[in-house]
C-alpha cells in the first residue's frame, strides 16, 4: 500500500491508504491487438536466452590456453568496464546503484564478448567467428534492453520503433492543418497534436522541435476558447516527445477529455536540453539559458499562437524525474507566470552532482546562481505566496525502521513541501514502493491530472 499525504498551506493534515500502482500500467485507448512489451514479459526473457545460447556456442571449448588464460581475462576485463561504467554514472548522478543486475551482466558479459572476439580470431573455427559477431549484436540488443528497463523509456516494440525512426507522433498534424478540425466534432474525438517552432531571439536558446496537444474543446466554437495550459519536461536524457511515446501524456489526456466534455489541459511538450543528454536542470546557465526560454519564449508563443488563458493560475508545470525539479523551480521563481507544479520524483534542487561541481557546471562558477535556481532558497527569500500549490509524488523503497517510503526523491519532496507549507503554498505528497521509471511517471500524472485540472480550469469536474 502506498502512504497519501495531504497538506494544506494551514498545515492540516489528512492521509489513508491508496492502491499500489499498476507498473505494468496500460494507458486508456491503446490498441489491443499484439503488443510487444519490452519491460517485462516474454521478449525480453527469449532475447536473452538466444543471447547466453549464441555467446557459449561462439566461446566454444577451443584449446586449453583459450579455457584457462583467455576467458578469465575476458570476464576480467568485462568487470574492469562494469566498475568505470559505474564511476562514470556515479560522478553525473546517474544513481547506478539503482540500475537492475542484468545491466551489469550484460555490461560484464558484451565487453568480455569483444575482447574473445579480438583476442580467437586465429583460432576457432569459421561458425565461431560468425557466431562472436551475432553475439556482440545480442548482448548489445541485450544491454540496451536492460537501459530501457532501467528508465522505463520505451514501454512497448513499437513504441521504440516509433521513437528511433522519428515516427510522427499519435494524431499529430499541422497548424495549417487546425482550421479544417474546427467544429466538427467527429473528427476530433482525440486531441491534436503539432509540432511548433518557438523564437529563441531572448534566450539564444536553441531547442529541439516541440510539441503542443491541443485538447477536443479546442476545436470547439469559432475561435479556439482560452484554455488552460501546462509545460511537460522529462528527465535528463530527453527528447520533447518523452512524454508522449514514454509518459502516455496524450492517451491520458485524451481519456480525461472524453470523460468532461472534451475539456482537458492544453500540453505544451518543451525542450529542456537541446539534445539528448545534455542535463540544463532547467535553469539559466552555459549550458543553455533554458529557464528563460521556458517563461519568456514558450509560453507567451502559446498564448499568441493558440489562444491559450494568460493568467498565472491557468498555468501549471508537470515533470518527471529533471524534470519534476524544473516544474517546482519554475513555479516558485516565476508566481506571476504559473501558479502550480506536479514534481514528480523530482531532486531537492538543480544539480549535477555536490554544490561545488553543480556551481561549476550548470552556473558557470557562479555562487549567487545557485541562490537563484535552489528552490528551497528561493521560496524562504520570496516569502509568502498567494495562491500556489503543488502535487508531490515519489517512490522508493519501503524502510525496515518504520515503514516510510526511503529514496533521495521522497526526502526531498518531504523538506520542500514542509517548505513550500511555511511559505503559504499547499502541497499534496504521495509516496509508494517502486522504481524510478517512466511508467512511475505516466500513472503518476494520471493520478495528478483531476487535481491540476480543477486548479487551472475552475469551474471543473475532477
Amino acid at each position: 500500500m502506498s502512504s497519501v499525504v495531504t497538506v494544506g498551506a494551514d498545515r492540516s493534515v489528512s492521509g489513508g491508504p491508496t492502491s499500489v500502482l499498476a507498473w505494468s500500467y496500460t494507458p486508456p485507448g491503446h490498441s489491443s491487438g499484439l503488443v510487444i512489451h519490452l519491460l517485462s514479459g516474454w521478449f525480453p526473457t527469449v532475447v536473452e536466452v538466444v543471447t547466453v545460447a549464441v555467446v557459449l556456442a561462439a566461446i566454444g571449448w577451443r584449446t586449453r590456453r583459450w579455457r584457462v588464460l583467455w576467458v578469465p581475462v575476458a570476464a576480467a576485463v568485462g568487470a574492469v568496464v562494469a566498475v568505470i561504467v559505474y564511476v562514470i554514472l556515479d560522478a553525473r548522478g546517474l544513481s547506478p546503484d539503482s540500475a537492475p543486475t542484468l545491466f551489469w551482466v550484460w555490461t560484464v558479459v558484451g565487453s568480455a564478448v569483444v575482447i574473445l572476439t579480438i583476442v580467437g580470431v586465429r583460432s576457432g573455427r569459421w561458425w565461431q567467428h560468425v557466431s562472436m559477431a551475432f553475439a556482440i549484436v545480442l548482448a548489445v540488443f541485450c544491454l540496451a534492453l536492460s537501459v530501457n528497463q532501467w528508465s522505463g523509456y520505451y514501454p512497448t516494440l513499437d513504441r521504440a520503433v516509433a521513437g528511433l525512426t522519428a515516427q510522427p507522433l499519435p494524431n499529430e498534424t499541422t497548424v495549417a492543418k487546425l482550421v479544417t478540425f474546427r467544429n466538427r466534432p467527429e473528427t476530433v474525438k482525440n486531441g491534436r497534436v503539432v509540432a511548433i517552432r518557438t523564437p529563441s531571439a531572448i534566450s539564444r536558446f536553441h531547442p529541439r522541435t516541440e510539441y503542443v496537444y491541443l485538447p477536443p474543446a479546442w476545436f470547439t466554437g469559432a475561435t479556439p476558447p482560452a484554455l488552460p495550459a501546462v509545460i511537460m519536461i522529462g528527465g535528463v536524457v530527453n527528447t520533447p516527445q518523452d512524454w508522449v511515446r514514454s509518459g502516455d501524456a496524450l492517451a491520458i489526456s485524451d481519456a480525461y477529455a472524453r470523460d468532461h466534455g472534451g475539456r482537458a489541459p492544453i500540453l505544451v511538450l518543451v525542450d529542456p536540453s537541446g539534445n539528448l543528454t545534455t542535463d540544463t536542470e532547467c535553469v539559466d546557465g552555459p549550458r543553455g539559458n533554458v529557464d528563460t526560454h521556458i517563461t519568456d519564449e514558450v509560453r507567451p508563443y502559446v498564448i499568441s499562437h493558440f489562444g491559450a488563458a494568460s493568467a498565472a493560475r491557468n498555468w501549471a508545470v508537470v515533470g518527471w524525474s529533471m524534470g519534476g525539479t524544473c516544474a517546482i523551480d519554475l513555479v516558485v521563481r516565476h508566481p506571476e507566470k504559473f501558479a502550480t507544479f506536479v514534481d514528480i520524483s523530482g531532486d531537492i534542487g538543480p544539480n549535477v552532482g555536490n554544490k561545488q561541481s553543480t556551481i561549476k557546471a550548470l552556473y558557470g562558477g557562479d555562487s549567487r546562481a545557485w541562490d537563484r535556481f535552489d528552490p528551497a532558497t528561493v521560496m524562504r527569500a520570496h516569502g509568502r505566496y498567494t495562491d500556489v500549490a503543488g502535487w508531490f509524488r515519489s517512490e522508493g523503497h519501503r524502510s525496515k525502521k518504520d515503514g516510510a517510503i526511503v529514496s533521495s526523491q521522497a526526502e526531498a519532496a518531504r523538506e520542500l513541501s514542509a517548505i513550500a507549507r511555511s511559505v503559504g503554498i499547499s502541497t499534496s505528497e504521495r509516496y509508494s514502493v517502486g522504481p524510478h521509471t517512466w511508467a512511475f511517471g505516466a500513472q503518476s500524472f494520471a493520478e495528478a491530472l483531476p487535481w491540476l485540472h480543477n486548479r487551472i480550469d475552475p469551474g471543473t469536474v475532477g
